[in-house]
């Protein structure tokens, strides 16, 4: 416990953080060339730092190495987010300073041990650290993984990271981990003289699929849900796979979705023949989680809708 105050364990750690569009600020600083941040905080802190790669909104973190270049590579993760966080608020009309937020991405099998029982655990590391912690209730996409949200001032945000990696290395993952992978962002949707086009860099591709769903449901107001053989809809299999898709949107913008008494919503709905469900605000967050279910034209219908919005 001394060594571990100290940061001076000699053991490896991994510990993954999962980022969405923050990511830009360590890879890509206006002042310093592409990669030199990051490059600096490998330098500074020892520890093996990783930005998965891809067209993802969202990218995870990988920082590996003994507990105490983990720390500092955390320390100076928080402070760059939190001169982000400065600069942003120079010119802005915002008096309230937001917290830095980070989450990470921890095996479910370890979760019950951070949480402790009756929460007891989660309790006590909110309190000793002053930052706040929450723990997501599902499991990420086609992971045996969860997010865990961190909020704070840095100096709390690296004492609430001490005290997980002590729970991580008292409580070790039981059985496999199949670990969280970001889907790539699907490529955006315009409507043009009766035709649907995907956007592939420079280029629009006609897209059948969603052009056959636009007619049809300009032509057969009021709307159905389109994922279900109905008179109203010929032509539309009910047999197409489903699959989940998921958004993040930000608090100040989700009430422009969801309309008044949840019209425009369910408006989206009816038009795309996609479930759609908004995740309750979390505390200390700035977004909600937004998950698509359908078919993978009728997702795309509600992506399109959902930006249009």
């Amino acid at each position: 416990d001394a060594k571990m105050t100290e940061g001076g364990l000699n053991v490896t750690l991994t510990i993954r953080l999962l980022m969405h569009g923050k990511v830009k600020h360590l890879l890509l600083p206006q002042q310093l060339p592409k990669g030199e941040t990051v490059k600096k905080m490998r330098e500074e802190s020892g520890a093996r730092i990783n930005i998965s790669e891809g067209s993802c909104p969202e990218r995870i973190v990988t920082i590996t190495g003994p507990t105490d270049a983990i720390f500092k590579a955390f320390s100076m993760i928080a402070l760059k987010f939190e001169e982000d966080i400065n600069a942003s608020m120079t010119n802005s009309t915002v008096t309230s300073k937001p917290p830095v937020t980070l989450r990470l991405v921890v095996p479910a099998s370890q979760c019950g041990s951070l949480i402790g029982k009756g929460g007891s655990k989660i309790k006590e590391i909110r309190e000793s650290t002053g930052a706040q912690v929450q723990v997501a209730g599902d499991m990420l996409p086609n992971s045996t993984e969860r997010a865990v949200t961190i909020s704070g001032t840095p100096d709390a945000i690296i004492q609430c990271v001490k005290q997980i990696c002590v729970v991580m290395l008292e409580s070790p993952p039981k059985g496999a981990t199949i670990p969280y992978r970001p889907k790539p962002a699907s490529a955006p949707i315009i409507f043009a003289g009766g035709q649907a086009f995907t956007i592939q860099g420079q280029y629009a591709i006609p897209h059948p699929d969603l052009t056959k769903l636009h007619q049809l449901a300009m032509q057969h107001p009021p709307f159905t849900p389109l994922g279900q053989t109905t008179p109203g809809f010929p032509g539309l299999d009910a047999t197409t796979p489903t699959s989940s898709h998921e958004l993040t949107i930000p608090n100040d913008l989700i009430g422009c979705i969801i309309g008044r008494q949840g019209s425009k919503i369910n408006e989206i709905r009816q038009m795309s023949g996609a479930q759609i469900k908004i995740a309750n605000a979390t505390e200390g967050s700035a977004e909600r989680q937004v998950t698509i279910t359908g078919s993978p034209a009728n997702i795309s219908l509600a992506q399109y809708l959902i930006n249009a919005r």
